[in-house]
Formats: structure tokens, C-alpha cells, sequence
């Protein structure tokens, strides 16, 4: 049995509005094949954590205000989002960007709040010129929010949803090296010990 100590804690979070959507099953195989991927490259995925905001969707307030009090549904998921590892954001594309629910629920999270995560964005679009939304929209708002976004979004197209299984798979081992690359060193970096950059202490 492998050490959890040892697995990379993973979040995936659903962007899609509707409970059940062909995206969140994209969502799930893309986990799956970035597991197998990322394992070859001697990285190890604990289970994902699911934040479907299909779910939580009525749950959220109407806009983000710290005087809106938060019910421990949201500050769960939140939580879940912001925690050191790889964080999985997955969304189809309305109105050539990513959902307003998601923004709505990234909204919540401080301007640093994925500052400890490594990701990877997906998006699944209807047509063609939608291809780079991911991209253009996307991954730019993670790195706003302080996330280390080191590969390039996954991008799938209706015209392609039955072949998921083989545009998935095939990203995945073309992405998973630099992906583990940068995911070893963030957990080689939380496990080192701090120095104090004045006087050289190490932070107990």
C-alpha cells in the first residue's frame, strides 16, 4: 500500500452548471489519464476531491463580498481548492470564455489563494475558434490567483467527444513530463526547511 504522505493530493474542480455534463466526464477521465501519466514519471495522485459547482451552485452567494458570510459547504470546497497539490479546473465554454459560475466561485478566493497549487486548466467547446479559450481565458485567471500553470490547457471540441478516450490519453503523455517536472519541485520545496533570508535561522 503507498504512503499517503507520499501521494500528490489532488482537486478536481467542475465548472459546468449542470449536474451529469459530457464535460465533467471529460473532467474525470482527464484525472485518470494524467494518474498514468504523471505515475511514469514517478508521480504518484492521491484520489481527487471533486468540487462540482453543479452541486454547491445554489449554495453560492450572488457576488463575492467578505461581509457575506460563507456556509461550510463553500468554505469546504474552497478549502479543498486552495490546498497544496495539483488542482484540475475544468469548464465548457459559454460565451467564448470559461462559466460565470466559475468565476463566480474563483471570486471567493484571495488574490494569492492558489498560491500552493500547481494546475491544469481544461475546456470543452463547440466550435473551432473556441479552441484557444482555455488558453486566453483560463489559465490567466489561475496565475492571476498565484497558480503555477506550467503546461498548456486541454481543449476539446464537440466533433471530438467520441474520441475522448484517445485525445485525453494523448495529451496527457505529451504534457505529463513537464507537469511532474514542476509538481516534484513544489513538493521538494514545501518539504525543505525555510531559512530566514536575514539571518540563515531555519524556521522550526
Amino acid at each position: 500500500m503507498t504512503d499517503r504522505s507520499a501521494l500528490v493530493e489532488t482537486t478536481l474542480l467542475l465548472g459546468s452548471p449542470r449536474a451529469g455534463s459530457r464535460t465533467s466526464g471529460i473532467a474525470i477521465r482527464l484525472v485518470e489519464e494524467l494518474s498514468l501519466a504523471l505515475a511514469a514519471e514517478g508521480v504518484e495522485l492521491a484520489g481527487p476531491d471533486i468540487v462540482d459547482l453543479a452541486d454547491i451552485g445554489a449554495a453560492l452567494p450572488l457576488r463575492a463580498s467578505r461581509s457575506v458570510p460563507l456556509g461550510p459547504e463553500i468554505e469546504r470546497a474552497l478549502g479543498l481548492v486552495r490546498r497544496a497539490g495539483l488542482l484540475v479546473v475544468v469548464s465548457p465554454t459559454f460565451k467564448g470564455t470559461y462559466t460565470g459560475l466559475l468565476k463566480l466561485f474563483l471570486d471567493m478566493l484571495p488574490m494569492d489563494g492558489l498560491t500552493d497549487c500547481v494546475t491544469v486548466g481544461a475546456m470543452t467547446a463547440g466550435w473551432a475558434k473556441h479552441r484557444g479559450a482555455g488558453d486566453q481565458y483560463l489559465r490567466p485567471l489561475l496565475t492571476e490567483l498565484g497558480a503555477t500553470a506550467p503546461v498548456p490547457c486541454l481543449s476539446v471540441l464537440e466533433d471530438e467527444f467520441e474520441d475522448v478516450p484517445e485525445v485525453v490519453a494523448a495529451w496527457s503523455r505529451r504534457w505529463a513530463p513537464a507537469l511532474g517536472a514542476v509538481v516534484r519541485h513544489q513538493r521538494h520545496s514545501f518539504s525543505a526547511p525555510r531559512v530566514h533570508p536575514l539571518t540563515g535561522a531555519r524556521a522550526s
